[in-house]
C-alpha cells in the first residue's frame, strides 16, 4: 500500500525539487558564460594584429590578412617585415579586369601574386618575354601587356617598364620582395 501524503507534504517536495532544478540550471548557465568568456579571451590573444598606414593586418593561420575595398588579401609577411624598396609601380586598378601574364623562377613568390591578384584580374596566364628561352606552347608577350617577371638576381629590386614589372632578388627573399610589390600596388606602401 501507498503511504498517504498530505497536500502540504507534496507541495514541500515539489518546492524542494524545483529549487534543486533551478540550482542546476544556474550552474549550467554560469558554466556556459564562463566558457564563452575564457574562449573569447583565448582567441583574441592568439590573433596577432598590427596597424600600418591605416590598414589593419591580422595574422590568421600563418598569413597576414587585410581587407581593402571589397577584397580580402593574404600575405606571408606584414608590411613591417619587408624590406622597403624604392620603386614606382602602377596601382591595382591597372590590373583589374585584364589578363595578367607572369614568368617566375620562384614558386612561393608566384603563389603570393596569384593568391592576391587572381580575384582582380580577368585571367592569370604564364608567358615568355623572350622567344629564345620560351617553352613550347607558351605565348610570347612584351611590355604592352600586364606582365610580372619574378627572377633570381644578385640585385634586389622592383622596377616597372611600361606594363612589365620585374621583381628581382635572391631566392630566399623573393617572397618578401613580392609582398613589398603587392603592398605598393595596393597602396599600403607609398
Amino acid at each position: 500500500m501507498r503511504k498517504i501524503i498530505s497536500k502540504e507534504e507534496t507541495a514541500k517536495k515539489a518546492k524542494k525539487n524545483n529549487l534543486i532544478l533551478a540550482g542546476l540550471l544556474i550552474l549550467i548557465m554560469m558554466g556556459s558564460i564562463f566558457g564563452i568568456i575564457v574562449g573569447s579571451l583565448g582567441n583574441s590573444s592568439e590573433t596577432e594584429k598590427i596597424t600600418y598606414n591605416g590598414y589593419e593586418f591580422a595574422n590568421l593561420n600563418g598569413l597576414w590578412t587585410t581587407k581593402i575595398g571589397e577584397y580580402n588579401f593574404a600575405f606571408i609577411y606584414n608590411p613591417e617585415q619587408v624590406e622597403k624598396i624604392s620603386s614606382n609601380v602602377d596601382y591595382l586598378n591597372s590590373y583589374s579586369g585584364k589578363t595578367l601574364y607572369f614568368s617566375s623562377e620562384n614558386q612561393n613568390a608566384l603563389v603570393e601574386i596569384y593568391r592576391n591578384l587572381n580575384p582582380i584580374v580577368l585571367r592569370f596566364q604564364e608567358a615568355c618575354i623572350d622567344e629564345k628561352d620560351c617553352k613550347e606552347n607558351l605565348p610570347v608577350k612584351n611590355c604592352s601587356n600586364n606582365f610580372i617577371i619574378i627572377r633570381e638576381s644578385n640585385l634586389t629590386g622592383i622596377t616597372q617598364e611600361e606594363n612589365c614589372v620585374f621583381i628581382e632578388g635572391n631566392n630566399e627573399n623573393l617572397t618578401s620582395i613580392t609582398d613589398e610589390f603587392l603592398f605598393k600596388v595596393l597602396g599600403v606602401e607609398k
